[in-house]
């Protein structure tokens, strides 16, 4: 098997699957073998001319191609990422509102609902475009991790009625929930750049209108309203409670505002 079918065979995007062999065929042009010494070489060269996003991207790249060539003892370690003490780039209620009402103006109901269901269920866009109409009539879709563990994501009451309404006008009844043109399962990337296209035509800041950013708002959200931080790392997936923390943190935005309110000697 190649590395290129073995990376297809994980269920990861065009895009990473690109990215992953590019960096493959980038080490293996510049280092002669699989090494620890040229390993973290290559790592250093990394972190002298990369952020540390990019530095783990490429880490993680080096990591699956060790571990399809079982050589998992070679696997290096991940680059601490400096978290800030505010969230950046998060699209504001108001925002959201905004955006859905213009959708469903224009007859977009697709993309009225995938921007619904992104900051209702707090989904990762990998994860939406895995769901199926079957689970909006159940209420909910169980995800796996690779771990094994069980995580449910719950598609709210009124979120389920109005979907199954439109799915009722558009005579559907099973399979992927949302499509393509071509009727097949959109993808991430597709999603994605749709929203950016549509950011525009609205005149929103497509720096704010990317499938995380809801995300985001799903969970600034729900501890706005129901502060149990627990349950939220639960719902959202994080295996660990200090990533949710970030959620307790005010946006740039509104720390900007605060300070400006506060601030007046």
């Amino acid at each position: 098997m190649t590395f290129e079918n073995y990376l297809k065979k994980e269920d990861l995007s065009k895009h990473t699957i690109e990215v992953y062999i590019w960096t493959i065929e980038y080490y293996n042009k510049n280092y002669d073998s699989l090494a620890k010494e040229n390993l973290l070489a290559y790592k250093g060269y990394l972190m002298e001319y990369f952020k540390p996003e990019t530095v783990n991207l490429r880490i993680q790249a080096i990591n699956k191609y060790l571990s399809f060539l079982n050589k998992t003892e070679l696997k290096l370690s991940a680059v601490k990422i400096q978290q800030k003490n505010f969230l950046e780039n998060v699209v504001s209620n108001a925002d959201y509102n905004f955006f859905k009402k213009q959708l469903k103006k224009d007859y977009n109901l697709q993309w009225y609902f995938v921007v619904w269901f992104l900051a209702a269920t707090g989904a990762r866009v990998s994860e939406l475009i895995k769901i199926k109409i079957e689970h909006v009539n159940l209420g909910y879709f169980d995800l796996y991790s690779k771990g094994g563990k069980l995580r449910r994501l719950y598609i709210p009451k009124k979120l389920r009625i109005e979907t199954q309404q439109w799915l009722k006008e558009i005579e559907r009844s099973s399979g992927y929930l949302f499509l393509n043109k071509y009727d097949d399962r959109i993808t991430a990337r597709g999603i994605s750049q749709q929203l950016k296209n549509y950011a525009e035509k609205y005149g929103l800041d497509k720096k704010l209108i990317y499938p995380h950013s809801f995300r985001h708002l799903y969970a600034k959200n729900f501890l706005d309203k129901y502060n149990d931080i627990a349950l939220l790392a639960d719902l959202m997936g994080h295996e660990s409670i200090e990533t949710t923390r970030i959620y307790l943190r005010r946006t740039a935005t509104e720390q900007q505002e605060l300070v400006d309110k506060i601030v007046t000697w």
